[in-house]
């Protein structure tokens, strides 16, 4: 079985609250992007088997912890996975969480659990904030710790969206070193329905005051895609690739 786990960004993020459980509420907006895709491969085997290529994951993958909720819950048999790592890490575009959300799809199709996706979300939901996304894989208002999900009927129309990944990795846990939690001003699902032009300055990411201080020159390179005519750019999630809306 081969499967093609595609990026996200995400279009504003709002960091509302710490939780009692040490998690935040965020809102925002997550948009698939599916021209960026890793290359996911699983095939029946004896004992289990993961293989990556490209970037490497440090610690368990979480496609092979995908494995383990399935084999723990449903009992499936062993399966090897060769993983083709396209999506850059640290970067906020999602990669890993697709891999996992990819990985529990493609294990409930191989192997005929007749999972719907909903029981699929919740699952996926207990691997990672946003892998419950990458279940349904449409345009998603999500809140709570990016877990409660709410479809939007969003496109971006005739608009392009570019993608540039950056050379500095951004842990997430970075990404919220000293940020200040708060109400936003306007809600994302009402400020997207404004026309692109009209985003910069209401559709903001949080993220990006404590990262860009840390990264200046992630700053200068919105900066600079913001000159050479995008109507809208921004970091996606916790960082440090930038998008342009053109």
């Amino acid at each position: 079985m081969l499967l093609y786990p595609n990026a996200k960004i995400n279009l504003g993020l709002n960091v509302i609250r710490k939780r009692s459980d040490g998690y935040h509420d965020i809102e925002t907006l997550f948009f698939p992007v599916p021209d960026l895709c890793d290359i996911l491969e699983i095939v029946h085997a004896a004992s289990f088997r993961m293989q990556v290529y490209g970037a490497q994951v440090a610690g368990e993958n979480l496609c092979e912890k995908a494995w383990r909720l399935l084999q723990e819950r449903y009992g499936i048999p062993p399966v090897e996975i060769h993983l083709y790592k396209k999506i850059p890490m640290g970067a906020g575009l999602g990669g890993g969480s697709a891999d996992a959300a990819f990985t529990l799809k493609g294990l409930n199709a191989l192997f005929g659990l007749g999972l719907p996706d909903e029981e699929l979300c919740a699952l996926a939901a207990t691997l990672g904030s946003d892998c419950a996304f990458f279940i349904f894989n449409r345009p998603m208002l999500a809140r709570g710790r990016g877990e409660i999900l709410t479809p939007l009927d969003f496109s971006l129309g005739d608009h392009t969206l570019r993608i540039y990944p950056q050379e500095e990795f951004v842990s997430t846990r970075e990404a919220y070193a000293g940020i200040t939690p708060r109400e936003p001003a306007r809600h994302i699902d009402a400020i997207v329905k404004l026309p692109v032009e009209q985003w910069k300055g209401l559709l903001v990411n949080d993220f990006e005051e404590t990262v860009f201080a840390r990264h200046p020159r992630l700053a200068a390179a919105r900066d600079v895609l913001y000159a050479e005519g995008a109507l809208y750019a921004a970091m996606s999630g916790s960082g440090s690739a930038l998008y342009a809306i053109e």
